[in-house]
């Protein structure tokens, strides 16, 4: 296989990381988060600062950088998580945004707004393909165990759901934090794939992109953000033929899959054995 093709495998592996943590907290929880681009920056600068500058060894670096981005979040969320509506979505787009204008600005750490270039490109495929195996594992094990069922619970009506004794705040912050750990890890793996990283490349636009992935394959669905991630991050790179034509192709397809299927591609269908078996048996009635 090209080293083409692999750096698209790898580039999809490290979205869907940060896919999975959006699609378990805005799908499955019903929080809305604009700031995840913060994470990734957050994750992507400690392991990267820490195997340039101290020669940290890149798996210790990334946990490294999964724990910065944890106790960010509970930083963040202690205060914001009891806020209700849109105020949280809000909450996320500033901590996004003051995480992006910190790294622009801290330019003795952080290389400020010319970033830090000259990182080892320690991710390879199999790490990149075992990580991203290992996170839809863990996330699918949670989503279908009690804990899942208390976020789907709070995201269908949380006052009921409290009712019931669920601690909505707590699983919540639960939920953000596995959010977090997953963008930094995802940053983390970033950062030493494509060899610097500046701050420009966790704008707004990273965030409204990893949303649109979360939306288009089906908020309530992991087969749809796995489906999304392959398919929202190969579908520019395979019309780079086309040059500027690509992103307008890009967004024509997303614009489409949003009005003519508002739920997404996947909904909220699983791809298991059981809902494979019963696919096939409705075609063959």
């Amino acid at each position: 296989m090209s080293q083409y093709y692999v750096g698209i495998l790898i580039l999809i592996c490290i979205n869907l990381l940060a896919v999975l943590g959006l699609s378990l907290m805005t799908g499955f929880t019903g929080l809305f988060n604009f700031g995840q681009a913060g994470f990734l920056a957050v994750g992507a600068y400690t392991a990267a600062i820490l195997t340039t500058q101290y020669k940290v060894p890149f798996v210790l670096a990334l946990f490294a950088g999964m724990i910065v981005s944890i106790l960010t979040s509970f930083f963040i969320g202690y205060p914001t998580l009891r806020l209700k509506g849109d105020y949280f979505a809000i909450a996320t787009l500033g901590f996004s945004e003051v995480v992006r204008l910190l790294v622009e600005n801290l330019e003795k750490i952080t290389g400020g707004s010319r970033g830090i270039p000259r990182i080892q490109t320690y991710t390879s495929l199999p790490f990149a393909l075992g990580a991203s195996a290992i996170a839809l594992w863990l996330v699918a094990n949670y989503v279908r165990s009690r804990h899942g069922r208390s976020c789907v619970a709070i995201r269908e009506d949380e006052l009921a759901a409290e009712s019931i004794g669920i601690d909505s705040f707590r699983y919540k912050q639960v939920v953000f934090a596995i959010n977090a750990a997953l963008g930094g890890l995802s940053g983390g793996l970033l950062a030493h794939y494509v060899g610097f990283i500046q701050p420009s490349m966790f704008s707004i636009i990273k965030s409204t992109e990893l949303i649109v992935m979360v939306i288009f394959g089906g908020m309530h669905s992991l087969t749809g953000a796995v489906f999304s991630a392959v398919m929202l991050t190969s579908l520019p790179e395979l019309l780079r033929t086309a040059q500027a034509w690509r992103l307008v192709a890009y967004g024509v397809l997303v614009v489409l899959i949003m009005v003519a299927r508002p739920e997404g591609l996947m909904g909220s269908w699983e791809l298991t054995p059981a809902n494979v078996k019963a696919l096939f048996s409705r075609k063959g009635e």
